[in-house]
């Protein structure tokens, strides 16, 4: 490549160092000059200009920019067009961003033309956000620099990305006597936004007392609900591995990973496990909006990577986090909870559980523990993990007793007055009951208390809510429930008589019905009589 100053007539052909003006606009930088560009710039006055000839083995900065971007491509990393020398990678959704320094290290010690500047590794980003940019100093570059970049790129893979994964959590708020509402409130709205802001969903919430028992009773309620995350935000923070909300995970089944991060703010967050599922204990920071340990543990837990007591141990090099001054937030403040969503797809749950339980020997079956949980509770408790958007829990026989069982929960009841005629009744109750902007509705049978939320979940993402179809679930052929139905079919379902519930409506509409495979027998095991309960509990 020439670089220098040229005269205006000899340079046609020449790539402009800098933007010119001229009569009605302007000639942008890395132009190529053409011949009436040439008069243009005559006309505006321009004697000379600075740019550059290219030799023959030399690249412009558009191309040589694009080149080495594509050899960084990775997993959910792509390029865009270049521009001005600039090639920016930009995320295909979102996750956590990974990046390999060694490979970046090596391309920007090959020359001074061509330099890569990324995120810092493991920053959460959104789906398009730029997260690397390969910028050309010079307008050309020798082939060979490109070449030498490209396969350096080729080493890699040099950068990545983890996407977060959708799980299903629940939060555990403790309390004390005396406690005031807005802490209950303030934990529910940080938890939330932080946990759907990465993709997932918290639909479990539960509230007890701040004792051992208490919380190692919701601790088992959430994992048998198929939660698959449990956050607990403590009237108190633990002070050591013996206090009230550690013994109480360590009761309930599990184990301690982790006490405490070198990360500050949230540095005495506590890891734990339940078998399969993370249980957190949420460090008083949790409660606020601004950036904090919790953030990094949920954004690289989500995205799959692994998380114990080494990688914890591991944030302490840039774990003091300085948020900015506009993160401030007026402590006092507590907004609404964010409400349950899920996009495209308002699909309620109802469960019912107004059954008179005649075969249970003269007790109602839905109280009956399974577990250690009562049936009822079980259900309700499935339902809300879910990505439902309301739950609804129909009563009939022994109301009082039912409500009574499913204290605290976040949910609506509908009271079926006629309960003895039937299912038919508690459906049209249900119905009536549930929010006018409802697409489909999840029929959930009270007495089914291995139904967890991950069967609801396969329901709802299998409804399309343009086709409005029905969902049924399935195991080697047979037909389970719950089951999901359209807003399409409700006036059909206000009509249905007796205690077949809309098994009718299933073979009439046979052709609107898809089918959600299951791989356990839980869409099965209803109970009751004693004998069956005792089988579920065997």
């Amino acid at each position: 490549m020439i670089f220098g100053e040229f005269p205006v007539e000899e340079c046609e052909g020449l790539l402009l160092a800098h933007s010119l003006r001229i009569a009605g606009g302007s000639l942008k930088k890395g132009r190529r000059v053409t011949s009436a560009d040439l008069q243009a710039l005559l006309a505006a006055g321009h004697r000379t200009v600075y740019g550059a000839r290219l030799a023959t083995d030399d690249l412009a900065e558009d191309a040589a920019a694009a080149a080495v971007a594509a050899g960084l491509q990775g997993a959910g990393i792509v390029t865009r067009r270049a521009y001005t020398g600039r090639c920016n990678l930009h995320a295909t959704q979102r996750g956590v961003f990974t990046v390999n320094a060694e490979v970046i290290d090596r391309i920007n010690a090959i020359d001074e033309s061509v330099t890569v500047a990324t995120l810092a590794p493991l920053s959460p980003v959104r789906a398009g956000a730029v997260v690397a940019t390969v910028k050309i100093i010079p307008l050309a570059v020798g082939r060979a620099v490109i070449d030498r970049c490209v396969i350096e790129a080729g080493r890699g893979p040099a950068l990545g990305l983890r996407p977060f994964a959708a799980k299903r959590a629940a939060l555990i708020v403790t309390e004390q006597p005396g406690d005031p509402e807005k802490n209950y409130a303030t934990a529910v709205t940080s938890s939330r936004r932080r946990i759907e802001d990465l993709g997932s969903h918290l639909g479990l919430v539960q509230r007890c007392a701040h004792r051992s028992d208490e919380v190692a009773r919701a601790l088992h309620e959430t994992v048998a609900a198929g939660c698959d995350l449990v956050m607990i935000s403590g009237a108190t923070v633990p002070k050591d591995r013996a206090d009230t909300i550690p013994s109480a995970i360590v009761v309930a089944g599990g184990e301690i990973i982790h006490f405490g991060m070198p990360v500050e703010p949230g540095n005495m967050l506590l890891l734990a496990r339940i078998g399969d599922v993370p249980v957190l204990i949420l460090p008083g920071c949790a409660r606020s909006r601004r950036s904090n340990g919790l953030d990094w543990v949920l954004q690289r837990m989500l995205a799959g990577m692994p998380m114990g007591a080494a990688e914890i141990k591991a944030m302490g090099v840039g774990g003091l986090i300085r948020n900015s001054p506009e993160a401030e937030e007026d402590p006092e403040a507590v907004e609404p909870a964010p409400p349950r969503v899920a996009a495209g797809r308002r699909v309620a749950a109802l469960v019912l559980a107004a059954g008179s339980s005649r075969r249970m020997a003269g007790s109602n079956k839905l109280l009956q523990a399974v577990d250690g949980v009562p049936m009822v509770r079980r259900a309700a408790n499935a339902a809300l993990a879910s990505r439902s958007t309301a739950v609804v829990v129909v009563t009939g026989f022994a109301a009082d007793a039912v409500r009574e069982s499913l204290a605290g929960l976040d949910l609506a009841f509908a009271h079926n007055a006629e309960h003895e005629t039937g299912m038919a009744s508690s459906l049209r109750a249900g119905l009536a009951s549930l929010p006018a902007d409802t697409d489909a509705v999840v029929v959930v049978l009270g007495d089914m208390p291995l139904v967890s939320a991950a069967h609801i979940d396969g329901l709802i993402a299998a409804f399309d809510p343009a086709r409005g179809n029905i969902v049924v679930p399935m195991k080697d052929g047979r037909r389970g429930n719950p089951i999901l139905w359209s807003r399409a079919f409700f006036e059909e379902m206000l009509q249905v008589q007796g205690d077949i519930g809309a098994r009718e409506l299933l073979q009439r509409h046979a052709d609107r019905i898809d089918i959600f495979t299951c791989e356990d027998d839980a869409i099965f095991a209803d109970v009751d009589t004693p004998d069956a309960l005792r089988a579920l509990g065997a």
